[in-house]
């Protein structure tokens, strides 16, 4: 396998290779300043000038070129506007060709120069981490505060270029404007996007894009999958192979998203009278909704495992014990039995393919297409946490067949049981188990572009200054630094085996990530579940009343997404989402307290909007940012990002279900309250912690 400095160097332009950030000479000078300090012939101080002096001058050198790349780029197009106005003059079909061909050609140099600066950006980021992980300094968090907020910052260059814009902007309007050039005369400027784009357009667009961070409403709700999108940038995009996709394959992965996210939210309305039912308090509803979340954290992990040998197989299991559990889960009505209500919830849960159906998004979903079905996967469990409650909602009717009950309390699981059997046929019919054979000839979660550059560990901001003699061996992030050599150790490379080595990847960034995601999944689940048993407390609200209420939540998660990928996250920084967001959670967590009397309808509803909308928009910036800070050797194998942060939102979720059970015992008077006060907690923790971290998510 190539390590990151050798694979840095094969993307180069070749006649462009002098005005690179030098990464072998850097990271060579890395392991000098430890030998130097190993002897003691330099200290900490002045090795932290003479690496920012070093860094600095690599930026300058970058930073110049490229401004001396966009004045060739602007004289170019320049000299072509000039022939333009000639032909405006006197139009000749040919000359207008030739000149759209000339414009093409600036359009591929431009492209070019993004990707130099693109591959610049990660190798400065990388540099940085493996300072950082030799050392245990935070030169990282000390260096980008210095320079990336200075007026004259160098460093803003390499990661918002300025000026590239323009460049971009003269050659879309002259392309279209040549473009149709032979009937009507379209403007950029007259229409929001040109019908007819020209390819080179699109492609600078996306990596324009790719550079800033810049996001649409698609990537934007992708991010909510953490399903890998790109490699390391290449001129020439390289594809899974296409024969490995099947669309009705792909179509049964998303089906079984939404099937178990509906099964998951449609007892959240009536699970309080279930158990009322069953003899039991009313919050026991708490334990009842959680025992499938408790299933489903060792669930994720045999799926995970299974998803390296098989496809169909998992999902057809996955179908078989939801069957099972949601017919034991209808029963245990006329059963008159909380246990089997409960070990029928626990089998729902041990049927969660979840993680089969990112791994199948990530594996078999060819890149130029990932995005979409990324997209597709989040707002197929949008969709379905909207449908659970509404659905649960319409189940409003009582009648018996042969002395078995149907009523509001078991026909979610009986139409969960027949829904499952319809999925079950169509999958044994319909799905197309892919080829095992190519994946061996290539990584198909070697991960993003941003989680190349985030190898390297940070082995948090402990001194010593050196590491141990093993860890001077072999860097975690796969480039070896013994004999001076470039090749990975293979062990450096393998995808983790255990949750304990995983834990060991975990860098202070990724695990305040991780906390955030575990607030926010925590915060939503106290919202949702208590929501029949608060409601009716405060409100005398029916079932129906408040599967409406819950519907209407779920509903919000698409539109919040447009507008945060299209606009917002355009505007500001993913970091500076986060914390805006963490801190609208803590005062949706604030509005909800029952304080003065009456507690109010617009009260809880409004406080409940707030907390939900911004639990959602925090949840697209946090595994943003969460697929950015953790290490590439987490983005494949059995215990992958995906896994971890579906562990950390499961564990979530059963602790706030425990917590509403056990809270139940203080009586419902005291049950909002008591259960808000962990959400405060933890939140502001998340928002001390990000503060902590916060010029590391740079």
């Amino acid at each position: 396998m190539v390590a990151f400095g050798k694979k840095l160097k094969e993307r180069q332009i070749q006649e462009w290779q002098g005005y690179y950030i030098n990464y072998k000479l850097m990271k060579k000078k890395v392991k000098q300043y430890a030998q130097q300090i190993q002897v003691g012939t330099q200290d900490r101080r002045h090795v932290l000038k003479d690496f920012s002096r070093m860094l600095d001058n690599q930026i300058e050198k970058i930073v110049l070129f490229l401004l001396e790349q966009q004045g060739l780029l602007a004289s170019r197009i320049s000299v072509l506007g000039e022939r333009h106005e000639a032909l405006q003059q006197q139009p000749d079909i040919s000359q207008i060709i030739e000149l759209r061909e000339a414009y093409r050609a600036v359009g591929q140099d431009l492209l070019k120069l993004l990707f130099f600066v693109e591959i610049n950006a990660i190798g400065l980021r990388k540099i940085l981490k493996k300072f950082d992980k030799r050392f245990g300094y935070r030169f990282t968090d000390y260096y980008i505060k210095t320079r990336a907020n200075h007026p004259y910052s160098q460093l803003q260059q390499v990661f918002k270029h300025v000026g590239v814009g323009a460049v971009v902007g003269a050659i879309s309007r002259n392309l279209g404007d040549l473009q149709d050039r032979q009937g009507s005369y379209l403007s950029i400027y007259d229409q929001p996007a040109l019908p007819l784009q020209d390819p080179v357009i699109d492609s600078i667009k996306a990596a324009v894009d790719r550079l800033t961070h810049s996001t649409n409403f698609l990537n934007f709700l992708a991010q909510h999958a953490l399903i890998m999108q790109e490699e390391l940038p290449t001129p020439v995009e390289e594809q899974i192979d296409d024969e490995k996709y099947h669309f009705m394959s792909l179509l049964l992965n998303l089906v079984n998203t939404f099937l178990y996210m509906v099964n998951t939210y449609i007892i959240v309305p009536t699970a309080d009278d279930y158990s009322i039912s069953l003899g039991a308090a009313a919050t026991v509803c708490g334990v009842v909704i959680g025992a499938m979340a408790v299933a489903q954290l060792f669930s994720s992990v045999y799926f995970s495992a299974w998803s390296n040998k098989s496809y169909f197989r998992p999902l057809v299991f996955s179908s078989i014990v939801l069957l099972v559990g949601n017919t034991l889960y209808a029963m245990a009505y006329d059963l008159d039995s909380l246990a089997v209500l409960l070990i029928g919830r626990l089998f729902c849960g041990f049927g969660s393919a979840r993680a089969v159906n990112r791994r199948y998004i990530s594996d078999c979903v060819p890149l130029r297409i990932r995005m979409q079905a990324s997209a597709g996967f989040v707002s197929a469990s949008a969709l379905g946490m909207a449908c659970g409650p509404a659905l649960a909602g319409l189940l409003q009717t009582n009648f018996k067949i042969y002395k078995i009950t149907f009523n509001a309390d078991t026909l979610p699981g009986w139409v969960m049981a027949v829904a499952w059997l319809i999925y079950l046929i169509w999958l044994w019919i319909s799905f197309k188990e892919p080829s095992r054979e190519t994946e061996s000839n290539h990584t198909p979660q070697e991960g993003t572009s941003e989680q190349l550059e985030n190898d390297s560990l940070e082995k948090g901001l402990q001194q010593p200054l050196l590491l141990s003699s093993e860890d001077k061996q072999q860097d975690e992030d796969g480039d070896q630094e013994c004999d001076g050599s470039e090749e990975d150790h293979e062990e450096s490379r393998k995808p983790v085996t255990s949750i304990g080595q995983a834990y060991r990847l975990l860098t202070p960034s990724v695990k305040v990530q991780l906390l955030i995601y575990f607030m926010l999944k925590y915060a939503m689940e106290i919202l949702l579940s208590e929501s029949s048993v608060i409601t009716t407390y405060y409100f005398g609200w029916s079932t129906s009343a408040v599967a409406i209420f819950l519907a209407c939540l779920g509903l919000t998660v698409l539109p919040v997404n447009i507008v945060v990928g299209s606009y917002i996250s355009n505007m500001f920084e993913d970091r500076q989402i986060l914390l805006a967001s963490e801190i609208m959670v803590c005062i949706g967590i604030l509005l909800s307290f029952h304080i003065i009397n009456p507690y109010t309808v617009p009260q809880y509803v409004c406080s409940g909007l707030i907390m939900f909308v911004s639990a959602e928009v925090l949840e697209g910036v946090n595994l943003s940012l969460l697929s950015r800070v953790m290490s590439s050797r987490l983005s494949r194998g059995t215990y992958n990002n995906g896994l971890l942060s579906t562990e950390a939102g499961t564990i979530a979720r059963v602790i706030a279900d425990g917590t509403i059970t056990l809270a139940g015992y203080l009586g419902d008077s005291k049950l909002l309250n008591v259960t808000l006060i962990p959400s405060l907690l933890i939140c502001v923790s998340s928002i001390i912690a990000t503060l902590c971290t916060y010029n590391s998510l740079y």
